[in-house]
């Protein structure tokens, strides 16, 4: 493995425990049941924070949205986080992002509501997007029953969660709204182009966990037959008007230059960005809970979060 000499020495031994697959429609469902069989158990009780299932309505005539629903106990809430897990847009559940969520209640303050939206390649592109929005719909009309003020909701994710989360400001600023406050976009999955015929990739990037072949495979089951123009949040002819954005990478991970671009024109855009590169990470890394660069990664999210919705720490 090229890049091996570059990860983060307290990253070796999570580059080392993840297994090598590629995404196919016959492994794609072997692939679903592992991933929720790893799925990490929590306890929200434990650290003060209320957890419910919920069913959002749909607003596309569409099954209700499965989401869930983590409120701090004991602490005034005024604020919301809209959380879209990641998985290529194929893989996992709304559980995945369950430890951070719990956290980000915990420490924040904040109401989160993460979505379980509906997997590509059998529902593709506006699927996931209309659950999410859906689910931002959700949280405005029930701004009051959740002690929450609609001026300060954000929205994020991290991987394929990351690029929902973009298209979701993007869907939003082009449409009805409503406004949202910041968007957080973790390793974001933004650009289909990335691992397209004919491009030209970083030699040191995409060899650990999400590939070159994965995206590709990825990217298709999600866009369908739709036009990858209205889908891609990298094809948005502008970003002028988003929310201001978080984006955090890592110097090995396939997206990131597609990230560095997307910061380079909010910029361009006029929106407040705020961007970290951190060296010898690959995606996924932030599995390594105890790793320095995960912890560090941790608490600048939360800050960013904190910012983007006002609260004081």
């Amino acid at each position: 493995m090229k890049s091996k000499k570059l990860i983060d020495p307290d990253l070796l031994a999570l580059s080392s425990a993840f297994p090598s697959m590629t995404f196919s429609q016959e492994v794609l469902p072997i692939i679903r049941e592992k991933v929720l069989e790893l799925a990490v158990q929590s306890n929200p009780e434990a650290s003060g924070v209320e957890k419910k299932e919920i069913l959002v309505p749909s607003r596309s005539n569409d099954p209700d949205v499965r989401c869930l629903l983590y409120q701090p106990k004991n602490r005034p809430v005024s604020a919301a986080y809209l959380q879209i897990h990641g998985g290529g847009f194929m893989i996992d559940r709304a559980e995945a992002g369950e430890v951070r969520n719990i956290e980000l209640a915990s420490t924040l303050g904040v109401t989160v509501l993460a979505v379980d939206y509906r997997l590509a390649p059998e529902n593709p592109y506006p699927a996931a997007l209309n659950d999410c929005y859906s689910a931002l719909l959700w949280l405005g009309e029930n701004a009051d029953e959740l002690n929450i003020s609609t001026n300060r909701i954000a929205v994020g994710g991290d991987s394929a969660g990351g690029g929902l989360a973009a298209g979701l400001c993007l869907h939003a600023r082009d449409g009805e709204g409503p406004e949202i406050a910041f968007q957080s976009l973790i390793y974001p999955m933004l650009d289909d182009r990335t691992s397209a015929p004919g491009a030209t990739p970083n030699p040191w990037a995409g060899e650990i966990v999400w590939t070159p072949e994965n995206n590709r495979f990825a990217w298709s089951s999600y866009i369908g037959e739709a036009d990858p123009n209205e889908c891609v949040p990298a094809r948005a002819t502008t970003l002028a008007g988003l929310p201001p954005t978080w984006i955090a990478t890592g110097a090995l991970d396939l997206f990131a230059e597609e990230n560095l671009e997307y910061a380079r024109r909010l910029l361009r855009g006029g929106v407040a960005t705020e961007l970290h590169v951190y060296p010898g990470v690959f995606h996924g890394f932030d599995l390594a809970a105890e790793a320095a660069v995960v912890k560090r990664f941790k608490n600048d999210h939360a800050m960013a979060l904190a910012r983007g919705l006002g609260i004081t720490l």
